[in-house]
């Protein structure tokens, strides 16, 4: 399994795909996937995107196949998991990306934009609200304040398993039972001290886009469901006409709109990145 230490001590783990013709210049897409989920989520985006670019999928802090924070006496904060992410690059010899991110992963992605933009071809959020505000945690928590409480009580699999049902995922798809067995199983794999290591980042006042979204100045794609209990698509217009960027609203009453409305999602984010060349 590929690993890469960095200089908190903190272990990555990644996937490295590309099947482009290996003769010809490729661009680097990063993947940063939401909370309680993992890269293996975006198994449906690696076919069609790794024809054409070389795609970095990397577990995010405590999750998947990745390590919680080295000294659990010192918490991680924004600027923390930026190093980790701009030490992956560093690691793997890549100067510049397209970052996609999932949800929380987007609201990273927005701060990376502010403040390393010299490291970004462009930026696509995906389901991404501009924080994880209180109602968020609420909605997350299930009557156990703190969301960190939530999951330590509950434990990762009845925890996903609230989280699946709230977050409509598979809402209409007339998915088989074994897709919700699978998408359970992947939850699981990390530790629950790992995945709070992540709440407690995303919980932080400071962690709102709000707070940088003026900096922001590489091109950007907003891909936002229409009916999300997550993301308001008030903020989404806002966020994009600030940027100066563009805003896909996709009709679903699901939030992981990379899983349930994949091929719509990636079709308006080749179109993007055509546009860009």
């Amino acid at each position: 399994m590929p690993y890469l230490t960095h200089p908190s001590g903190q272990k990555t783990f990644y996937y490295d795909d590309c099947f482009a013709n290996p003769w010809e210049p490729t661009e680097t897409i990063f993947v940063h996937h939401g909370f309680g989920r993992n890269s293996n989520f975006w198994f449906q985006w690696v076919p069609v995107l790794a024809k054409k670019f070389r795609v970095i999928r990397r577990d995010a802090l405590g999750h998947g196949y990745s390590s919680p924070p080295p000294n659990a006496n010192t918490p991680k904060d924004v600027d923390a998991v930026l190093d980790d992410i701009i030490d992956t690059l560093d690691q793997l010899g890549i100067e510049k990306v397209h970052y996609l991110g999932e949800s929380t992963g987007g609201i990273f992605g927005d701060f990376l934009a502010a403040r390393n933009p010299e490291r970004l071809h462009s930026l696509t959020i995906c389901g991404s609200p501009l924080a994880f505000g209180k109602a968020g945690q609420d909605l997350l928590s299930f009557g156990r304040s703190p969301i960190t409480s939530a999951i330590r009580e509950l434990g990762l699999r009845q925890w996903g398993d609230e989280c699946f049902r709230v977050l409509g995922t598979g809402i209409g798809k007339g998915l088989p039972d074994e897709f919700k067995v699978w998408w359970l199983e992947q939850f699981c794999i990390p530790s629950v001290e790992g995945v709070c290591a992540y709440a407690e980042v995303i919980c932080r006042k400071d962690f709102d886009a709000n707070l940088v979204i003026d900096k922001i100045k590489v091109p950007m794609l907003l891909l936002s469901p229409s009916d999300s209990p997550l993301v308001n698509v008030d903020d989404q217009m806002r966020f994009a006409n600030i940027v100066g960027g563009q805003l896909e609203l996709i009709q679903t009453k699901s939030h992981e709109i990379y899983l349930d409305e994949a091929e719509v999602c990636q079709n308006r984010y080749l179109k993007f990145l055509e546009s860009l060349q």
